[in-house]
């Protein structure tokens, strides 16, 4: 890799932790290129993705951005989990990793917010954004509902009252 390469790399490193409001950092070793194909697959479905690159253009294209504070975790064979959900990439990076142990979290970021292990272990336990936005809707419908039940009871009790007087006066 060339000079001019690695300032591609660096750069468009950049754009990416300007883009994303979680970054996973991660320890792979002995992760066969299956395994790999298979976490970036889950990843991409979740609308996540994963990279593997160099530690020191890592830390050069953390330089400037909210992710900065993750600079000392970047030792070893490293990779990245980033995505825009705050939640999916966490999801992804621990049910892998507790089916695979070749690969470990070594911690992540919120924004600027630090994580360690369990902070991530913690996010990756949270509801996603569409199970919260299926809670939410549903919390919104129900009232609704109610109210339509509420509205329909007395002319149903009504209906009801006029059917047994009408089947009286037949009975009569």
């Amino acid at each position: 890799m060339d000079r001019t390469e690695k300032e591609e790399l660096v750069s468009t490193l950049n754009a990416s932790f300007g883009e994303v409001s979680l970054v996973i950092v991660t320890q792979q070793t002995g992760l066969t290129v299956a395994q790999s194909q298979d976490l970036r697959r889950k990843m991409r479905a979740a609308g996540a993705n994963f990279k593997v690159s160099k530690n020191r253009l890592t830390r050069l294209a953390l330089k400037g951005t909210k992710f900065e504070g993750l600079d000392s975790l970047f030792s070893g064979p490293t990779g990245i989990a980033m995505s825009e959900d705050p939640i999916a990439a966490a999801k992804v990076a621990v049910e892998f990793a507790k089916d695979n142990d070749k690969l470990q979290i070594v911690g992540g970021a919120m924004d600027s917010q630090v994580l360690d292990v369990e902070g991530v272990m913690a996010l990756a336990k949270l509801p996603s954004l569409d199970e919260l936005r299926g809670k939410l809707i549903g919390l919104m419908q129900a009232p609704a509902t109610k109210v339509a039940g509420v509205l329909q009871a007395p002319a149903g009790q009504m209906a009801r009252l006029l059917n047994a007087y009408a089947q009286k006066g037949e009975a009569a």
